[in-house]
């Protein structure tokens, strides 16, 4: 759909409060600066920055976001009502929200009598008053205050009344916004529609517009989002990746793909929607934590194609296979190769790049030995250095820069101390012979840095390639503590000119098998050095 829906729908952003949230995830003051620049690139609306009476971090946060230069986002500061007994602007969280100066406030208060009974042990009255009266409050020292309805779509089953009387509350403290929140992540898109409509239509006098904010424990927060906007709602509430406690907020990049591309909806703003990738793998990058393959849209291997009859399908009319356009979200095709590929995979993939294209007898042998190494336990899709050394290899081209004489790793384990690990490398790189010793945490590291040190001479290039990832799979567990493990290692190489804190430009993996996880790790060590070699173009020592 290329038309674009009058009604205009607001990205919410709270990645860097609810987010942080997730078990795993943290954020330090300069990476949650960094998401908000890069947040306010994406065209997201609003960027809820914390909770300002928390902690000392998110307190700074705004004292500090207030210098950015932010050209499209407005920032919110978030807090809760105030406390039970107090007035508003003696309670220590309404001076906090007022301190941190931000455009936006936002306001969670319950919305669930249980909760109201139960938890805060106030009276129910006393609840509409902390509301009331906080909203009121935060609506003298922001331009806008939202209200985030905690709990809304339990509440509502429960009690109807007494959740639209708290809403009512909000609004007769000057509520922008009212989000309707599914804390528990429980609702099904059926009850999420039909709820939205019937506080539409209770509400029908209020014209500052329903939110959504959506948890993902029944594995539906994207959907109940968009049945939310679909009934009426104007304001998406998320984090980027879906990011959250328990299993997470609804995933923002699904969301406003989905809004735009097949709703089409106006959100985020522009072009913007070309960062949507960039701005996932960022994200990832600073909260440490590991891509996931699959994320709809932006995953590496959301436009990844294996089957050989997909790819041969997807060369011809990319839409067969493809529901959008992956450029449109800032990602890219992949052709997969595996022991299920076709000999079309190869071309797709490696044609252009080595001449290959029309060479079906050579497509044909390098997917045969492809087929042959994954029955062993290789996996080349996940290692695609290792399978350009192999494509290498079968034309013949692959150069040897040094050859091995041997490797021997010690490890030194007393009682009560930690292990010492020395690796010792010997060489024939040319016509010398390079003899290495290093110490390491671990015979991998001691072994990278052995060989490292015989090779800096002869190729000090290899000093901008750097481990990035190294992950170890079982091939064959029923072997137990004998069994086959692949080990693949993701690397980062930087240009000889770069500086040490300059960007990598390239990511590469390799892989390698074995019964011995050292040797697997040499191989995939060894691998990477070869390949970064060959692809700057550097000849053999003489």
């Amino acid at each position: 759909m290329n038309e674009l829906r009058l009604r205009r729908i607001e990205i919410y952003d709270t990645t860097l409060r609810d987010g942080t949230q997730g078990e795993g995830v943290a954020l330090s003051l300069v990476d949650k600066l960094q998401i908000a620049q890069h947040l306010d690139a994406l065209g997201v609306d609003y960027i809820e920055g914390g909770y300002p009476l928390s902690n000392p971090k998110d307190e700074a946060f705004f004292a500090e976001a207030r210098k950015l230069r932010l050209q499209h986002a407005r920032l919110c500061a978030f807090g809760m009502t105030r406390r039970r007994g107090s007035s508003a602007d003696a309670d220590p969280g309404m001076q906090a929200l007022a301190a941190a100066q931000a455009p936006v406030i936002t306001i969670v208060g319950k919305t669930w009598d249980l909760h109201v009974d139960e938890v805060l042990r106030v009276s129910r009255q006393e609840n509409l008053d902390m509301i009331r009266q906080s909203v009121a409050f935060c609506r003298q020292h922001a331009r806008d205050v939202f209200y985030d309805a905690e709990h809304f779509f339990d509440g509502y089953r429960a009690n109807p009344d007494y959740a639209l009387q708290t809403l009512r509350a909000a609004i007769e403290g000057g509520a922008s916004r009212l989000i309707l929140c599914d804390t528990n992540g429980g609702s099904l898109p059926s009850w999420v529609s039909r709820v939205v409509s019937e506080v539409g239509q209770a509400l029908s006098d209020y014209r500052g517009g329903l939110g959504i904010h959506t948890h993902n424990d029944s594995g539906l927060a994207v959907a109940n989002s968009l049945a939310a906007v679909e009934a009426g709602c104007i304001q998406v509430q998320g984090t980027i990746n879906g990011i959250g406690e328990r299993c997470g907020n609804v995933d923002l990049t699904t969301v406003v793909a989905n809004l735009r591309l097949k709703m089409g909806y106006d959100c985020l703003r522009g072009d913007s929607l070309a960062r949507l990738t960039e701005t996932s793998r960022f994200v990832y990058d600073l909260a440490n934590m590991n891509l996931v393959p699959n994320q709809p849209f932006v995953g590496s291997a959301a436009f990844a194609h294996k089957g050989g009859m997909h790819v041969h399908a997807v060369q011809r009319v990319a839409h067969s296979y493809e529901h959008v356009e992956p450029h449109r979200v800032g990602n890219t095709r992949r052709f997969l190769i595996s022991e299920l590929s076709g000999a079309s995979n190869i071309a797709a993939t490696l044609g252009d790049k080595f001449r290959i294209s029309d060479n079906k007898a050579l497509q044909r042998q390098i997917l045969e030995r492809v087929q042959d190494l994954e029955n062993q336990g290789y996996q080349f899709e996940a290692a695609t250095a290792s399978l350009e050394l192999l494509v290498h290899e079968a034309l013949g081209t692959r150069p040897k820069f040094w050859h091995l004489d041997h490797y021997r790793c010690t490890i030194l384990k007393r009682d009560g101390c930690p292990p010492v690990t020395e690796a010792t490398v010997k060489l024939r790189i040319g016509g010398s012979s390079v003899h290495q010793v290093a110490e390491g945490d671990g015979p991998v590291n001691a072994l990278d840095a052995a060989l490292r040190k015989c090779l800096a001479q002869a190729y000090p290039q290899l000093a901008q390639v750097h481990l990035r990832d190294y992950r170890v799979r079982v091939v064959n567990p029923t072997a137990e503590s004998a069994a086959k493990v692949r080990v693949v290692a993701e690397f980062a190489a930087r240009k000889p000119s770069d500086g040490p804190d300059a960007s990598p430009v390239k990511y590469f993996s390799t892989l390698g098998v074995n019964e011995n996880i050292v040797d697997a790790s040499w191989q995939a060590i060894t691998d990477a050095f070869d390949y970064h070699l060959v692809e700057s173009g550097t000849p053999p020592a003489a």
